[in-house]
């Protein structure tokens, strides 16, 4: 989600990438009529935004690898503007594995995921083995594991967190589960008593399914008030639902993924009323990005967040402070 130097910023090829897309991804990097920026202007700019916050780099919580031929589908499924998404959404940083993570290193990222998930029954373990795998092969990130509603799930969730596992992803929408399903019940109360946090896609956003909205976790959480979650890109676009329950739920945290920038606000904007509760939530907010599946550079997430004029002392704890204390990253 080999260190190779850091290349020009990749501008959108895919044939569903308008001209005026491309001319944004353009303005976000070298600014409005600006030609591609030089190699490695993006990581400059990145290092540029932490370091004038006096950090010692990022934690980014929710980044995606996995395995080659299932990142393929992924990106052939953004290619072809598929239901889920149902738009055209250009994949920026459409690099090879090693080349993904020189870029994360070079914009400073010191701690990532890798986040992956099934679709069906008989795959969270198969993926799970891959992670497992992927982080005994890269220091830098956290082991990422997932789960699926199936008869078996405890214990392969169990034997993931044995083996290390620091964050597990679950996805509402892709998988097409209720995250309150009797079968999951298990692996919810273990993850709860170990503190191994969940990241969730549960929002309705960029499509809604069966079992996204607020409702579902509403009642996962009634059942298991303890389960450390983090709710992907805000809760998108039930942005204020979401803010309730991290409200109600000491252990609920959200993630910024692709949230407040262009791409987002143009689709579904933040309430500008909730501002102040972001602010008032500082401390369970965490930097989250979905490199490299973003349809413009990794940088316009960090400006989106600078730009909402909440603070350097917010901007500090939620690229780097909330996330380093919640999985305990050493400096």
């Amino acid at each position: 989600m080999s260190d190779h130097p850091v290349p020009e910023p990749n501008l959108p090829t895919s044939p569903c990438c308008s001209p005026e897309t491309a001319e944004a991804v353009r303005e976000v990097v070298a600014g409005p009529g600006g030609s591609p920026a030089p190699a490695g202007t993006e990581a400059l700019a990145v290092r540029a935004f932490w370091t004038g916050l006096g950090l010692p780099g990022l934690v980014d919580v929710h980044t995606h690898f996995m395995p080659e031929r299932v990142l393929a589908k992924v990106w052939a499924y953004f290619d072809s503007a598929g239901p889920l998404t149902g738009m055209a959404w250009p994949i920026t940083y459409r690099e090879e594995e090693g080349r993904r993570l020189a870029l994360l290193r070079e914009f400073g990222v010191k701690s990532f995921t890798s986040m992956l998930y099934p679709h069906k029954p008989g795959m969270a373990e198969w993926l799970n083995g891959w992670a497992a795998d992927f982080a005994a092969r890269t220091p830098d990130c956290l082991h990422t594991a997932t789960l699926y509603p199936e008869e078996g799930v405890e214990r392969y969730v169990r034997a993931a967190v044995e083996c290390g596992a620091r964050v597990f992803k679950s996805h509402v929408q892709v998988g097409a589960y209720d995250p309150d399903d009797t079968l999951l019940d298990p692996a919810w109360g273990l993850l709860a008593e170990a503190g191994v946090p969940v990241v969730m896609h549960c929002g309705s956003g960029p499509a809604p399914g069966k079992h996204t909205g607020p409702g579902p976790v509403g009642r996962l959480l009634a059942r298991h008030p303890r389960l450390p979650l983090i709710v992907a890109h805000m809760g998108m676009p039930e942005y204020t639902d979401f803010l309730d329950l991290a409200e109600r739920h000491e252990e609920v945290r959200l993630d910024t993924t692709m949230a407040f920038t262009d791409f987002s606000e143009r689709l579904s904007p933040f309430p500008a009323a909730e501002r102040a509760r972001l602010a008032d939530l500082g401390d369970r907010v965490l930097l989250g990005t979905d490199f490299p599946n973003i349809p413009y550079p990794y940088l316009h997430q960090l400006r989106a967040l600078e730009r909402l004029d909440l603070g350097d002392d917010w901007l500090r704890a939620v690229c780097h402070g909330n996330a380093a204390a919640l999985f305990r990253v050493e400096p």
